[in-house]
């Protein structure tokens, strides 16, 4: 079992990228969005966290920067419906201290807002997970984690309703936050209409 790769960033491509261990062998690492807009550079030192997922047709490595999102992971694949890819869609489209909130609060609406997942499917998730992953729902979060607040919440759901699909208001609501917090929400979302 691989548990984490150490070595040197050589390509990234969607949500995949390449690393070339000290020993000169190439792997090849699905992440989340959300991790892989967290890498260095191309050319750059990496360590992941990795999960090997095994199934009949293929064998395939999943990577991950902290224990925290390795560990949501792997509950995320004790859900009934919930293979690999479905995982990565989740973790790409939140935070992993988001969608563990969102799974332990049974929120459906924002689980629905994942690719591939409707209504029934998030309530079975929900209902599946919420207590498995209630301990990562409480740990503390990076900074600039949407849904930390009910003001980024507030300011995402004013994106959407500006024309702004909920990934990308998600996205450019993270952003403005890593730059640091603005005093209200008014000024998050004019921060985020002037970036």
């Amino acid at each position: 079992m691989i548990s984490r790769l150490q070595g040197t960033l050589l390509s990234r491509d969607g949500d995949w990228v390449e690393i070339e261990t000290k020993g000169g062998v190439v792997y090849e690492v699905e992440a989340p969005l959300s991790v892989i807009e967290r890498l260095p550079s191309t050319g750059g030192a990496i360590e992941l966290r990795t999960v090997q997922v095994v199934s009949e047709t293929s064998v395939a490595l999943y990577g991950f920067i902290d224990d925290h999102e390795r560990s949501l992971f792997r509950r995320l694949l004790t859900a009934s419906g919930v293979g690999a890819k479905v995982a990565l869609a989740m973790m790409s489209t939140y935070s992993a201290g988001r969608l563990a909130r969102a799974l332990v609060e049974k929120d459906t609406v924002a689980l629905q807002q994942i690719s591939g997942i409707g209504k029934k499917k998030a309530e079975k998730i929900a209902l599946d997970l919420a207590d498995k992953v209630a301990d990562l729902a409480v740990l503390p979060t990076s900074a600039g984690e949407v849904g930390t607040s009910s003001g980024a919440e507030e300011a995402v759901q004013a994106l959407i309703a500006l024309g702004y699909s909920f990934v990308d208001a998600d996205k450019a609501v993270r952003e403005v936050l890593q730059e640091g917090a603005p005093d209200s929400t008014d000024e998050l979302i004019r921060r985020v209409l002037a970036g």
